[in-house]
């Protein structure tokens, strides 16, 4: 793909970025049900030609993890519908006020919310997010480019196809949705120089994209980096509700950003709780690995290493640690975390809150598995990911946290004295 055809599509986005601007509230939402139809109308079209891609991808010697990413079933498809919808039902997160007051000399001022403008989403193996991303923007009045993998390429051109025809049937400009339809790293070099053009990249993938997204680019990156997710169980923590959160936070899904990676437990209840713990998780294939007291308490466990500490697994591996009391467990959290989803399982309110102040994290779950941090759980529908950074947003990226302001000032032929 040449420079100016990645140029043509960034600036086609940024003059379809002014009509979504100001784009109503109900032409918006009916854009999303009208993408939802048309989504539909290619269902099959979708499933064979997603089957093609994963024997594809197997055939090439993809891992399992990726196949398993890439794939899109009935109960998929119905899910990337479902959050289309759910995100249409979502208040309007453009033209709030969000201050205001009128000076003394009669000058009414006040802040609102608008798009940011037009948003690129750089992507690896997971379709839905060809959906959520799109949902999203239109949502929020931003133009949308996609540029995912070279696996789902041809999945994802006929669902952004489907979504093109959706919005443009509802009154939205043709270029509100864009996706580059040539694989290879050559465009997406093109569009990390296309800082005049795009107001914000947001990389979904492994840590090795999203580095070099944001060490290639002026533009500025929304990133989502490591998903360390720690849960502590308090000296107070009921054994039947802790090891049930555990093992939900770590094995309902492994392979995702926000399973648990490292478990904490206080020493006051870790002789009665390990046991249980180590029962539960070889129940479902998980390997321990102990710090020098877990493995007293555990005979056999692997040792943990330092490195363990700082890994996101994304796999069926655990580490375990004992910590003596909740200010160690908070320090070793902000030492070893990656502010995703960090979590406590207590009885004492008073632990609760202080969980809560002291923890640097997007997300802090408070009795709840680390798996219900994320869009839909929040009640924001689809998201295009979760920020570990601290600006411009943090934690799941919904339809709110594409918008910035803007300043309006009413007056009477006021002049500056």
């Amino acid at each position: 793909m040449t420079t100016n055809t990645v140029q043509t599509i960034a600036q086609q986005s940024r003059a379809a970025s002014r009509h979504l601007a100001y784009a109503s509230e109900s032409t918006r939402n009916l854009a999303l049900a009208k993408m939802a139809e048309a989504l539909e109308s290619v269902r099959q079209q979708v499933l064979d030609v997603n089957a093609q891609e994963i024997v594809k991808a197997r055939d090439d010697g993809q891992s399992e993890a990726m196949v398993k990413r890439l794939t899109i079933d009935d109960k998929t498809f119905n899910y990337m519908l479902s959050r289309l919808k759910k995100v249409a039902q979502l208040p309007d997160p453009l033209n709030r006020i969000l201050t205001g007051h009128t000076n003394s000399a009669r000058l009414r001022v006040y802040k609102k919310s608008v798009p940011l403008g037009v948003i690129g989403i750089i992507y690896e193996s997971r379709p839905n997010v060809t959906t959520d991303a799109a949902g999203v923007c239109i949502k929020s009045g931003n133009a949308v480019i996609l540029r995912g993998g070279s696996e789902a390429l041809q999945t994802n051109t006929i669902l952004t196809d489907a979504m093109i025809a959706g919005a443009v049937s509802a009154g939205l400009p043709e270029h509100a949705i864009q996706i580059i339809r040539t694989p290879g790293h050559e465009a997406v070099g093109e569009l990390l120089k296309m800082d005049e053009y795009i107001d914000v990249l947001i990389p979904r993938g492994g840590k090795g994209l999203i580095k070099r997204i944001a060490e290639g680019t002026r533009i500025p990156v929304i990133k989502h980096y490591d998903g360390i997710c720690h849960l502590y169980l308090a000296a107070d923590a009921d054994p039947e509700q802790a090891v049930a959160l555990a093992v939900n936070s770590k094995c309902q899904s492994v392979q995702v950003c926000n399973a648990l990676e490292t478990l904490l437990v206080d020493s006051a209840c870790a002789a009665q709780l390990l046991p249980l713990l180590q029962a539960a998780f070889a129940e479902n294939g998980i390997e321990l690995r102990g710090c020098e007291q877990t493995q007293k308490l555990l005979p056999g466990v692997t040792p943990a290493i330092e490195e363990d500490w700082h890994t996101e697994y994304l796999a069926p591996i655990l580490s375990v640690k004992i910590v003596d009391g909740i200010q160690q467990a908070i320090d070793h959290i902000n030492h070893y975390g990656s502010g995703h989803t960090d979590g406590i399982v207590t009885q004492s309110l008073s632990m609760a809150r202080q969980f809560e102040e002291q923890v640097d994290s997007a997300s802090v779950m408070i009795n709840a598995s680390t798996r219900l941090s994320g869009g839909g759980d929040y009640g924001l529908g689809s998201v295009v990911g979760i920020s570990t950074d601290k600006l411009h947003v943090r934690g799941p990226v919904g339809p709110d946290e594409l918008t910035t302001y803007k300043w309006v000032a009413y007056g009477d032929g006021h002049l500056r004295g």
